[in-house]
């Protein structure tokens, strides 16, 4: 496809247990079009998990027919919690559990290994960046938005000007973390959510699958005692509800809606922060039937408060190609970074 003399920046989503990789030609194709992925080592530790990153790069350009030497920039994005430069937080995190990993600088020594540049983002970014670009197109470099990703936990970017809000440590657009009124989220008597950070009451507490299954589940199985999902392990039963709430179950729907007011309360603290032009849901929350999505996202439109003017103005969309989104997101990235640096002017002879 003539592909081979093309610049390109390539893009590499890192996750628990896979990477995923796209290649995007310097004039904005991607040279990808489905899930190009490799295992990604991440419970082998870091030396493992850097070398499974460059078989990842090897294998999508081989895929492609691109030539190492085409090979511009490369975008990273891996789960968070992460500093802006790439280190991994001093904490560790979910996916990167073991010692060796905290304060891990995964972005430099994957710029070292393939000796090219290299872009970072988390993970939560990288699919707010794709997701703003496929919706705006030519205009993205003049809009802004934030973006809430539903998941095992919930993630989250803000969009400036086509460019991701990375804040002075790196952990701006942590929306999972936000704080929310919950008058409008809980139902009486329904204990106060606990995020697994710590936190009371946050976004992550309501709006996420751990959420499900510690907080939300074991209220409503008390309001719903003959619901089949009484007597599951819990870890199964919080998996199970969304097939439950695509069917109408009106014990899952309870638990949606839940979720739906939470991100209303949190696009609604967005919207006096930042005033995006979009508010965009990715994740697996909305990685289901038409009905059902078309359902929740409609429900967190009506759980926003908007003034007439922001209204007006303001689009509520889903995250696209959310496998990909990722990858492309942080493609992206490089591309803009490649895009950026200066064309050295030509030399004149004297």
């Amino acid at each position: 496809m003539g592909s081979a003399t093309v610049p390109v920046v390539v893009g590499i989503d890192n996750g628990g247990t896979s990477n995923n990789a796209t290649v995007l030609t310097l004039d904005g194709r991607f040279l990808v079009d489905e899930l190009v992925e490799t295992p990604s080592e991440v419970q082998a530790g870091p030396e493992a998990a850097v070398a499974a990153m460059v078989v990842a790069f090897d294998g999508v350009l081989a895929r492609t027919g691109v030539p190492r030497e085409q090979v511009r920039a490369v975008g990273l994005d891996t789960p968070g919690p992460a500093s802006a430069t790439g280190v991994i937080s001093s904490k560790g995190s979910t996916n990167f559990s073991q010692p060796a990993w905290r304060g891990f600088d995964i972005r430099g020594a994957l710029e070292r290994r393939l000796g090219l540049p290299v872009v970072y983002h988390n993970d939560g970014n990288a699919a707010a960046l794709y997701a703003h670009h496929v919706h705006f197109g030519t205009e993205a470099m003049r809009r802004s938005s934030v973006s809430a990703i539903v998941g095992t936990g919930l993630g989250g970017g803000l969009v400036e000007s086509g460019r991701v809000i990375s804040g002075a440590a790196g952990m701006a657009g942590e929306l999972g973390h936000v704080q929310i009124p919950l008058g409008t989220v809980l139902a009486p008597q329904q204990p106060v959510p606990i995020c697994a950070c710590g936190f009371a009451g946050d976004v992550e507490s309501v709006a996420s699958l751990t959420a499900i299954e510690r907080n939300l589940l074991p209220y409503w199985l008390t309001r719903f005692p003959e619901h089949p999902l009484v007597g599951e392990p819990p870890q199964r039963a919080a998996k199970l509800v969304r097939g439950y709430g695509e069917r109408g179950d009106e014990l899952a729907r309870e638990i949606f809606s839940q979720q739906a007011r939470a991100l209303g309360a949190l696009f609604t603290i967005a919207a006096n922060f930042t005033d995006p032009h979009a508010y965009f849901i990715g994740g697996g929350v909305v990685e289901t039937a038409p009905e059902f999505r078309d359902w929740f996202l409609a429900a967190v439109r009506e759980h926003t408060v908007l003034r007439a003017e922001q209204a007006a103005l303001a689009t509520f969309a889903l995250v696209p190609d959310r496998d990909m989104a990722g990858a492309r997101g942080v493609a992206l990235a490089a591309l803009e970074a490649v895009r950026a640096v200066p064309t050295p002017p030509p030399l004149v002879g004297d």
